[in-house]
């Protein structure tokens, strides 16, 4: 494992004194709906002092039943430690409430490498913590720093690991399907369970979709009466439920709080938000087929940068029609499109490929850039071709996960193709660092810094 792995696995698993005193870490990432109402238990009436126990009639008494030793969630992952490389006690000899805090505090990274060790540590399968409950209060905290990074799909997997019909977890099941476009099942499971207390305006939205429009309209007319909705609320479920009765009127204002609820009735109604400004988790809703395509190609962009989606999203994205404009994504998309022809033909490379980095670079997303192509191109370039093309391919591979038999592969052109082979192997200690950058790099792996 690497020191930046052994250092965030650390500060996660072992080391409670580093959670962060300034300021209770937020409790869930804002965005997320209150699509479901846990329902509470009444508290049961306060006796009279000195009031004797008597019945009144022969019933049994109303008996409350607690089931003992429910495993905890928080041990529920999809990766096992064989794959992550992580020890099953990973997190069992921490407190529960300190490795909530921790992840909480635990901002996504910038660097691709960060951003996908954080993702396998909160998808590991290992023991819970100490003083873990039946709530899963680890567990959620996981399941949001995922939301939180975006990555949806891996968040929605961790749900349907756990019992989705749990109030708390199915929350966040319901949210994930509007942004991903999957909340029929989400909604029929809504509907049929009453268990699950939805909250009025989420029920108002799933009603119709079960073919019953005459009972969310009821709901409605209910709810208005008796003040159980706000008129934000009121004003978006009857434009919803009947969009004809107000053609002509002007938009609604911008929500205060965006959930993802209101973020689809908003659209359902043609009042679509633009995504690019909202929580990065809003972007997969522009991943949807209705999307317009610059729409996607923006959303993937913003994903693949983030590393919430397969880079062979971006791709598809990049590569699903033929470009009808100039400038932005329209040039990168072309410039893609050029080297995947280039790639298939074996000619015009020289060209195609510094176009086709130029405009990854623009979009930050050269990594995603370099997983999807690294292979092709080392068959097409190889490993002794001379030129800015043989040594742009070689960058080109060292980001990609084969970036040692790259480094290995190739005879260093220069001192700085050296240094980088050096880097990949995890050997610089008799490479002369070409400049101040890469001695700053190289001072990372001199042995007194490990």
């Amino acid at each position: 494992m690497s020191r930046a792995a052994l250092a965030i696995v650390g500060a996660l698993a072992a080391a409670p004194g580093l959670a962060q005193d300034q300021g209770a870490p937020l409790s869930a990432i804002d965005w997320l709906s209150q699509s479901v109402a846990a329902t509470a238990l009444a508290a049961p009436p306060t006796p009279l002092r000195d009031e004797p126990p008597v019945t009144r009639d022969a019933s049994s008494p109303e008996i409350t039943v607690t089931p003992l030793g429910l495993p905890s969630p928080d041990g529920i992952g999809l990766l096992a430690p064989e794959v992550t490389g992580l020890p099953a006690s990973l997190w069992s000899t921490s407190p529960e409430s300190v490795l909530v805090d921790l992840v909480r505090a635990e901002r996504a990274q910038s660097l691709p490498a960060l951003q996908d060790l954080i993702v396998t540590l909160m998808l590991a399968r290992a023991d819970p913590p100490l003083g873990a409950g039946g709530t899963g209060a680890l567990f959620l905290a996981r399941v949001d720093k995922l939301l939180d990074m975006g990555a949806l799909e891996p968040a929605q997997a961790l749900l349907e690991a756990a019992e989705v019909k749990q109030p708390e977890v199915f929350r966040r099941w319901f949210d994930v399907s509007l942004l991903t476009g999957t909340e029929a099942r989400a909604c029929a499971i809504m509907v049929g369970t009453p268990a699950l207390a939805p909250t009025l305006p989420a029920r108002i939205f799933c009603l119709p979709r079960e073919g019953d429009w005459s009972a969310a309209a009821l709901t409605l007319n209910t709810a208005r009466v008796l003040g159980q909705i706000t008129p934000e609320e009121e004003a978006l479920l009857a434009r919803y439920l009947d969009p004809d009765l107000f053609e002509g009127e002007p938009d609604l204002p911008p929500p205060e709080r965006l959930s993802p609820l209101v973020y689809r009735m908003r659209e359902a109604i043609g009042q679509y938000l633009p995504a690019a400004g909202l929580p990065l988790a809003f972007a997969h809703a522009d991943l949807r087929p209705s999307a317009a395509w610059r729409n996607q190609i923006e959303a993937a962009e913003r994903l693949a940068r983030a590393g919430a989606i397969s880079e062979n999203v971006l791709q598809a994205v990049y590569t699903a029609r033929l470009p009808a404009a100039s400038g932005g994504v329209w040039d990168r998309a072309r410039a893609i499109q050029r080297l995947e022809t280039a790639l298939e033909s074996g000619a015009g490379l020289d060209e195609a490929l510094p176009r086709a980095w130029e405009a990854m670079g623009q979009a930050g997303t050269e990594v995603a850039f370099a997983r999807i192509y690294a292979p092709a191109l080392a068959v097409a370039i190889p490993p002794e071709a001379a030129g800015e093309t043989g040594a742009l391919a070689f960058r080109v591979a060292l980001l990609s996960p084969d970036y040692e038999g790259a480094a290995l592969a190739r005879v260093a052109a220069d001192t700085g193709e050296a240094f980088l082979q050096g880097i990949a192997r995890g050997r610089v200690a008799a490479i002369v660092p070409p400049d101040s950058r890469a001695q700053a790099v190289a001072a990372a792996f001199a042995p007194a810094a490990q």
